[in-house]
């Protein structure tokens, strides 16, 4: 609900065209302020924090092929509102207040900017007002910084990509204008953090940037395709190009640039501005029901001890079942294989998809079908049809590879499509979220991360305790990712090896463990198979019981790229607790300042004293605890902890 809305017209301004004129907009709090100028033609923002300049004078622009592109001002205005959103999906938080000041620019050639201040980050958008449809020649979007700032970058060779990157160090001065990178950005400056992303993308090709060999981040994006070409079932490059973005509606608002700002670390965790900024979901979806997944791909089929044999066949994914509704677990997951790859409407003979439905619904279990983007689009509505007849709850769509406009427009149609059909939706081989979940609850993950699948091949061992401790900072700030955790084997750095049908992880197994609650995934995969989990039951004890959505989020410790320490609070009261380190041993003294009063029983499991050579020995244990209460944790190389704590 609104709680207030405030207007005022700037006054002291003239209506024509004049050298040097400025109009700012502060924080709630008055601590930020973004101030927006015109000198002829150029329009620039600077954006400070408690005096102090934090974004140095930095040109925007925004070009229509039907609109003149002077810029003669019409009228500028501030408004302040303050609301508060109740997620769907409660992945953070239960609420949020969203509160912020807004300078609203209307210039005459029907083109207007609007500017938004919070407390925790600025974000500004174009907008039109023309008849008809207008061509978007380009849009001009700058980030001055200092030339020895630093910045975690996503590296890419260029717009073709699953975006499964990581986000080396650089000084911002050594990226060049062939210095690409997919969003986000984390800037590093002063001790402080700037995060660099956009929201509400529709109907709008997606931003990337590049470097300036200074202090300065550039903006550019795909143009629209006008050819493609097939190179095998999945893959659908663009060959050529358009000379515009998009031919779009004249009269909408286009994407907001989203910068998030805060002092310290912690805060990037628990900052949602991606979210607020996009449009609010309309209709019913009570629906839609978050939860984990048991996932056949990662471990290549590999279940044993059973009496048939395994792989993509229905007693296979019957036993997926069985184990899924023995432990309430929702949902399995038929990744590929179930149907041939260029028809997502019919199964292969020794995947009985009907029956296996019916039998997941008498045992409590939902199925998630993996289906190729292009062959779901050339039958959307017949495969659509017929997952709902078959009674699937959801489907994984992958690689799109893509974030032109054309593409991006293909996210709301299967988006708008899954939302008519009850159908969870998860994006996989796509680019990062833009707080599009906000709209459509039910689009409930996405990749667009390097996640636990690289555990099978990458011979870099990159992706580990390092790189896991980038993604909540970088990537997981844009909203959830769906990494896939929960190995089982798990190895230090010396033992890893790669293999594609028994992988393993780098790092502890209490790594693995804290990754359902560092992570956010409200629907959350189990990667390995059901009979590793069976081999470890103190460590599914945890796994089968943690949730995949929270009630209130609050970070105890963090240090990017090094160290977190979370503590989130589930829908029945209970806190978790989890802890992740890089390759060093950390030791961390907790106060349980976050619990109300009263006697708590905590359980935990932690890195085992040998854990720095033999990745997957930890140990578990009970003790009662009170509010205030100091607890003393202890993580080895790559380590991890997690604890449940219930009020008695």
């Amino acid at each position: 609900m609104v709680r207030f809305i405030l207007s005022c017209l700037l006054v002291g301004l003239g209506m024509n065209q004049a050298s040097g004129q400025s109009w700012s907009v502060a924080s709630p709090d008055q601590e930020i302020n973004v101030t927006v100028s015109q000198d002829g033609g150029l329009l620039t923002y600077t954006v400070t924090k408690d005096g102090m300049i934090w974004v140095n004078p930095s040109s925007i622009r925004l070009d229509l092929a039907e609109i003149p592109t002077d810029y003669e001002l019409h009228s500028a205005e501030t408004t302040s509102h303050e609301s508060t959103i109740k997620p769907v999906v409660h992945e953070k938080f239960a609420s949020i207040i969203d509160k912020y000041n807004l300078l609203d620019i209307r210039f005459e050639n029907g083109i207007g900017l609007e500017v938004r201040a919070y407390d925790r980050g600025v974000a500004w958008r174009w907008k039109a007002d023309a008849d008809g449809s207008v061509t978007v020649l380009n849009e001009e979007v700058n980030y001055g910084f200092n030339a020895d700032d630093h910045v975690y970058y996503a590296s890419e060779e260029g717009f073709y990509s699953h975006n499964e990157r990581l986000f080396p160090n650089y000084p911002l001065e050594k990226l060049t204008m062939d210095s690409l990178a997919s969003l986000p950005a984390l800037i590093e400056q002063d001790g402080h953090y700037l995060h660099i992303s956009e929201s509400d993308l529709y109907d709008y090709p997606g931003l990337w940037l590049q470097g300036t060999h200074s202090g300065v981040l550039t903006g550019t994006f795909p143009k629209y395709p006008l050819q493609e070409l097939q190179v095998r079932d999945r893959d659908v490059m663009v060959t050529q190009t358009a000379n515009y973005l998009v031919k779009t509606n004249g009269r909408r608002t286009f994407p907001w640039r989203t910068i998030i700002m805060e002092d310290h670390a912690a805060g990037l965790l628990t900052n949602t501005l991606i979210y607020q900024l996009n449009r609010p979901a309309e209709g019913d979806f009570s629906w839609v029901k978050p939860g984990k997944v048991q996932w056949d791909w990662w471990n290549d089929m590999n279940v044993y001890g059973v009496d048939f044999a395994s792989g993509v066949n229905t007693d296979t994914y019957k036993y997926y079942i069985d184990f899924a509704s023995e432990n309430n677990i929702p949902y399995i997951i038929l990744d590929e294989g179930w149907s041939p790859t260029t028809d997502v409407t019919v199964s292969v003979p020794e995947v009985n998809v009907p029956e296996l439905a019916r039998y997941g619904k008498e045992k409590g279990v939902g199925l998630i079908l993996w289906v190729l983007w292009n062959s779901l689009d050339k039958d959307l509505d017949k495969a659509l049809n017929q997952y709902t007849n078959w009674g699937i709850k959801g489907i994984k769509v992958d690689f799109m590879q893509r974030n032109d406009a054309q593409m991006v427009n293909y996210y709301e149609r299967i988006a708008r499509a899954t939302a008519e059909h009850h159908l969870l939706l998860d994006f996989h081989g796509c680019y990062k979220p833009t707080g599009f979940r906000h709209q459509f609850p039910q689009a409930l993950t996405r990749e667009g991360v390097r996640g636990n699948e690289w555990s099978k091949w990458d011979n870099s061992k990159q992706t580990g305790p390092d790189h896991n401790l980038m993604l909540p900072f970088t990537r997981m700030v844009c909203g959830p990712m769906d990494y896939t955790p929960g190995a089982m084997l798990n190895a230090q750095r010396r033992d890893w090896s790669p293999s594609f049908s028994r992988p393993m992880s780098l790092g502890t197994r209490c790594h693995q463990l804290a990754m359902y609650v560092v992570f956010e995934s409200p629907i959350q995969m189990l990667c390995d198979v059901p009979d590793n989990y069976k081999k470890e039951p103190e460590s599914f004890a945890f796994l089968k019981n943690v949730p995949t959505t929270w009630e209130d989020t609050r970070v105890l410790e963090a240090a990017v790229g090094k160290y977190i320490v979370d503590a989130r609070q589930a829908a029945n009261g209970d806190w978790y607790l989890g802890a992740m380190t890089d390759w060093t041993e950390r030791q961390f003294e907790i106060t349980l300042d976050f619990l109300d009063a009263g006697e708590y029983s905590l359980e935990y499991w932690e890195d085992g004293i040998n854990a720095n050579r033999m990745a997957q020995d930890y140990k578990t244990g009970q003790r009662s605890v009170r509010k205030g209460d100091r607890i003393n944790l202890k993580l080895a190389r790559g380590g991890g902890y997690v604890a449940l704590i219930h009020k008695k």
